[in-house]
């Protein structure tokens, strides 16, 4: 969930410890963000170079850049200049720093531009975020400069600290904050209206009745086989579908004061655990500390083939059979979907080319895709679903997901791409290193290409991916909850934030899974798994075995009251006050 209740934030951190992502995902509900970039020099330095471009892809298009480098005065008038309504990232302050001390600005009044620097801060209009290296830590450095350095960072760490609203140190991927003041309220800015797009005319969808299926706790699922056809499906008339959109957030209230309120809820024991996180995020979506367990969910599966080296060892009948069976209410997806009261809506897309060889589809498949997508979320609400569970199934579908994974965050391919098991437990090695081969031809025929969100579903992404990110939209913009399982939904996720960074806070993992990709994805997005229980059934089906666990968690929390004890020193404390 995204913490809310701030103006201005300082991220503390050491050398790769995560400073940045942390930073980055404090400001992914905005829906542009200006990044102001503090490094100076470097031109001839490839390593320092590649980082800059491995924090640049990270960046979803919608952001802006702005380099101070060459004059590091520029920050301090950034700040002041920015309005209300303007989100600022600012890393980092390190290379400010570099940029003050610079011999060709000497002499100067070094600690004046550091006292500039907090009361801007502090007077601000804007959100900032500012991203800073801890240097408290470390050695005391053995040259005069960089004595000069650290000490003048470590001051400029405390003058901000004291002006900033919150205060962060990250350690090993792992925030703590060190200080959480909530601020004065702002000028209330006006929401913008979120148009949905006008429904289109489209045939009824075919109501497949369920196989029989030995399950006695709970009835086999209603199974909706819609639109089983080839893209593209979708008319002319529906809502732009751009870059930049600007769509509904969740309650950024309702879902800590649940979480705070499973501290004083009636248990014997500690509470509710890592379900924890399922509780915080209902609230937030629901918009009340008390939310409803998910009682209507439908499974989005969308089934679409790739193409080339992406599919090397993939079981192409294999993968037919258990789509019919979903198709069907019957299989695992089936049985699993009918214990917990789940229906099923399948459709299936036309198959993508091969990454390595040029883009996989066309722009206007893309946004067709994009637009069927929405159609599918807008469906679910209108059904009356409360969640949706959004999977996928096709041969390739974990290579693509990987190799979207690299080029929007700079991730390891070789690292991510998970290995290629065939029945009877047997991993096939050949098979990966042939779909590694085509993850590293693919990167680089789009080494020099655009990395926008149409870009990366053109040549890489597809139609099934198209499609995923469409419902994304649609789910944020009818302000429904969606379940993510597997490597469709996360790269799903990486590109929909260039659309509406908004869209990742519907979002929940609720299993982390077996695969690394999925768990790197989940980081960069900035999604916690509410269990860690180490399942590898497949798309969709991890989620499945663990919603009913969900909503018991969910509904304990809503349905028992405050522990009476809780009671007594709420009274005791209302006597003081008054």
């Amino acid at each position: 969930m995204s913490e809310d209740r701030w103006n201005t934030v300082l991220v503390l951190g050491g050398i790769r410890s995560g400073k940045s992502a942390f930073a980055e995902s404090l400001v992914a509900d905005a829906p542009s963000v200006r990044y102001v970039a503090t490094a100076v020099g470097g031109e001839d330095d490839p390593e320092w170079l590649a980082r800059i471009e491995a924090h640049q892809r990270r960046r979803p298009q919608s952001w802006s850049t702005e380099e101070t480098g060459a004059d590091p005065a520029r920050l301090t008038e950034l700040l002041i200049e920015a309005e209300p309504d303007e989100t600022l990232l600012v890393d980092d302050l390190g290379g400010w720093i570099a940029a003050v001390l610079n011999p060709a600005r000497q002499p100067n009044d070094d600690e004046a531009d550091v006292a500039a620097l907090a009361e801007a801060v502090r007077a601000t209009r804007a959100r900032v975020v500012l991203v800073s290296p801890e240097v408290g830590l470390s050695l005391v450095p053995v040259t005069p400069v960089g004595r000069a350095f650290t000490d003048a960072l470590g001051v400029t760490n405390q003058a901000l600290a004291g002006a900033c609203d919150g205060v962060a140190l990250v350690v090993a991927g792992q925030a703590t904050w060190l200080k959480r003041e909530v601020p004065a309220p702002r000028e209330p800015q006006p929401t913008p209206a979120v148009v949905s797009p006008p429904p289109v005319e489209q045939p009824a969808p075919t109501v497949v009745a369920p196989q029989p299926v030995e399950t006695p706790a709970a009835p086999l699922a209603t199974v909706l086989s819609e639109r089983t056809m080839t893209l593209p499906l979708v008319a002319s008339g529906l809502t732009e579908i751009a870059p930049g959109m600007d769509l509904p957030l969740p309650s950024s209230d309702a879902g800590p004061d649940a979480r705070e309120r499973l501290g004083t809820i009636d248990l014997p024991g500690a509470g509710l655990g890592a379900f924890g996180e399922a509780v915080e995020f209902a609230a937030a979506t629901q918009d009340t500390t008390t939310p409803r367990p998910w009682t209507a969910v439908r499974l989005v599966l969308i089934a679409g083939n790739h193409g080339g080296g992406a599919a090397a060892g993939a079981d192409e009948a294999d993968i037919e059979r258990r789509l019919a069976e979903a198709e069907q209410g019957a299989g695992l997806l089936g049985r699993l979907a009918g214990e917990a009261g789940a229906d099923i809506s399948v459709l299936r897309v036309s198959a993508a080319g091969a990454i390595e060889d040029g883009p996989v589809t066309s722009d206007d498949t893309v946004s067709a895709g994009l637009r069927e997508g929405w159609r599918l979320a807008d469906d679910a609400a209108d059904a009356g679903r409360d969640a949706i569970l959004l999977a996928g199934l096709g041969a390739g579908l974990e290579a693509v997901a990987t190799a979207v994974l690299a080029a929007t965050t700079g991730a390891e391919p070789v690292a991510m791409l998970p290995r290629v098991l065939v029945p009877g437990g047997r991993y096939d090695d050949d098979a990966w290193m042939v779909r590694c081969a085509a993850i590293r031809d693919a990167l680089h025929r789009i080494h020099q290409e655009p990395r926008g969100a149409t870009d990366i579903l053109r040549e890489l992404g597809g139609p099934d991916v198209a499609v995923a990110t469409g419902v994304l939209l649609g789910a944020a913009a009818r302000r429904l909850p969606v379940l993510l399982d597997g490597p469709l939904g996360i790269a799903a996720g990486l590109v929909a934030r260039d659309f509406a960074s908004q869209t990742r806070h519907w979002c929940l993992l609720p299993e982390a899974g077996t695969l690394a990709l999925v768990r790197q994805g989940a980081d960069v997005l900035g999604l916690t798994p509410v269990l860690r229980t180490g399942l590898d059934l497949g798309e969709g089906a991890n989620a499945l075995a663990v919603l009913p666990a969900l909503r018991t968690a969910i509904g304990l929390a809503s349905a028992l009251p405050v522990h009476p004890a809780m009671l007594g020193e709420q009274s005791v404390d209302d006597d003081v006050v008054v």
